[in-house]
């Protein structure tokens, strides 16, 4: 079977739209992207898992160990996705004018977001052209409490 015909309903896999934003204190450089490969896998203690390509923006940063923010994205406000959907010129980072916080923790906490969560990697496994990284949570935050979170189905299970 083609990949195009095994990828179809794989798409139709449900997942939410989320920020990933992380700040180096040391250079004052925050940094984010647009993730959808994001789930929970443990209780006790509390998980995640990450999934992100090498090479995307903050990924370097994730990976030293600094702690950064799961922003999810919720039905009351979009405009802010603009910013990352394809990517941006570094020269215009968009955290220069989107209104944010940094957590407890250091973790970059957009306003216009419906929650965010602090994290920081723990280990990472590299099955194929995403590496997955497990995250520890530190902490949680709410902005929008009655925004429900925004559901993202793909056309196809082969590409964003």
């Amino acid at each position: 079977m083609l990949l195009s015909d095994k990828a179809i309903a794989v798409g139709h896999i449900p997942s939410g739209l989320f920020i990933v934003a992380v700040n180096d204190s040391a250079t004052g450089m925050t940094d984010g992207y647009l993730a959808s490969w994001i789930q929970q896998v443990s209780f006790e203690p509390l998980i995640l898992a990450v999934a992100i390509k090498p090479g995307r923006p903050a990924y370097d940063m994730i990976k030293s160990g600094k702690p950064f923010a799961i922003n999810v994205v919720g039905d009351h406000d979009k405009t802010f996705l603009k910013h990352f959907w394809k990517g941006y010129d570094p020269a215009n980072n968009p955290f220069n004018e989107l209104a944010h916080e940094m957590g407890e923790n250091g973790g970059v906490i957009l306003k216009q977001a419906k929650s965010a969560i602090e994290c920081q990697m723990i280990s990472a496994s590299s099955p194929g052209d995403h590496e997955v990284l497990f995250v520890k949570v530190l902490s949680s935050y709410m902005n929008a409490e009655e925004s429900r979170p925004m559901v993202h189905i793909r056309k196809s299970g082969a590409d964003y």
